[in-house]
């Protein structure tokens, strides 16, 4: 038998076949890299059909979350206890849930942007910087936008500002350095503070403005020395109270309780210890508080008046 020698590297059928090797190896790899991408394409379908739940979601929470009345769902503004506090609420979630949905659709651009336009190869993409409807609807929707803002802020701020010609009552409040006071001239009751000892507060913290529930209250503001600031928190508004320049607002009260109010205007030295407290009552006991205040008022001008008669005597 003859022994088998060397393989003949001079063989044509040997590069044919290191061919054939080189093109199967090549097949088995973009096969398992074909394999592997189904896995990545599938995410796309499953964002593309997520996407819409999660806005609606979204959007089905925050129109719930409405329903109550919560610190939380007022985005930190304080409970208002009028009716123009309700509208400022109103507004102020209004203008955060405008902000919230652009910003959606501005991250939900660049999420889309980044999983579904990465750079896959080195050819340039389309390039949009001159297309006109592109630039029409990024000029007019923020222009849209601003517009509709402007009518609700327009819109409520002359529902706060108005000044109906019949309040139910009508409150004159006189700042001075440092207190306040308060007079009634629908029936003849004045209260006079003087400014609030941080030391005794919890017996005195400050001057009483009694106020009925469920009535249209005018306040007339004046101010005797520097520029005050008339600031109760639960009404959600304040306003300047200027020396020679009266101011006004009106507002319509719904609900009862004793709530903080204070100079928000540093006004000089003890501007801190220029606190107040408004209190809410039902129409009934205010008639009663006011009844009470023109007796003690009466029994209180009753000594005077003997004096005064002494005197001339």
């Amino acid at each position: 038998m003859r022994a088998r020698g060397p393989a003949n590297t001079g063989d044509p059928a040997n590069p044919l076949r290191a061919r054939r090797v080189l093109f199967r190896i090549v097949s088995l790899t973009h096969l398992r890299l074909r394999r592997g991408r189904p896995a990545a394409r599938g995410l796309r379908p499953v964002l593309l059909r997520l996407a819409p739940r999660a806005v609606v979601v979204g959007l089905l929470f925050t129109g719930v979350t409405g329903c109550r009345s919560s610190a939380w769902t007022r985005l930190g503004m304080p409970r208002p206890i009028t009716e123009q506090g309700k509208a400022m609420v109103t507004l102020w979630q209004g203008s955060w849930v405008a902000a919230l949905a652009v910003g959606l659709v501005v991250w939900g651009l660049i999420v889309w942007a980044v999983i579904f336009h990465r750079k896959r190869s080195d050819e340039l993409p389309p390039q949009v910087r001159y297309n006109l409807p592109i630039e029409v609807l990024y000029t007019i929707v923020p222009f849209i936008m601003v517009a509709v803002l402007f009518y609700f802020t327009a819109r409520d701020e002359n529902y706060i500002n108005e000044l109906p010609p019949r309040p139910d009552v009508i409150v004159h409040v006189t700042g001075f350095q440092w207190s306040w006071q308060f007079q009634y001239p629908q029936y003849g009751v004045r209260v006079i503070g003087h400014p609030v000892d941080p030391s005794h507060f919890a017996s005195y913290p400050g001057p009483q403005l009694v106020l009925p529930k469920g009535e249209t209250i005018r306040f007339d503001l004046y101010a005797l020395d520097v520029v005050h600031a008339f600031w109760v928190p639960a009404f959600l508004f304040k306003r300047d109270v200027i020396p020679n320049r009266p101011n006004h607002f009106q507002v319509t009260t719904t609900a009862t309780g004793t709530f903080d109010g204070r100079c928000s205007e540093l006004c000089g030295l003890y501007h801190s210890e220029m606190l107040f407290t408004v209190k809410v009552v039902s129409p009934a006991q205010f008639q009663q508080w006011i009844a009470a205040r023109q007796a003690a008022q009466r029994a209180a001008a009753q000594p005077a008046a003997q004096n005064a008669a002494g005197g001339a005597q």
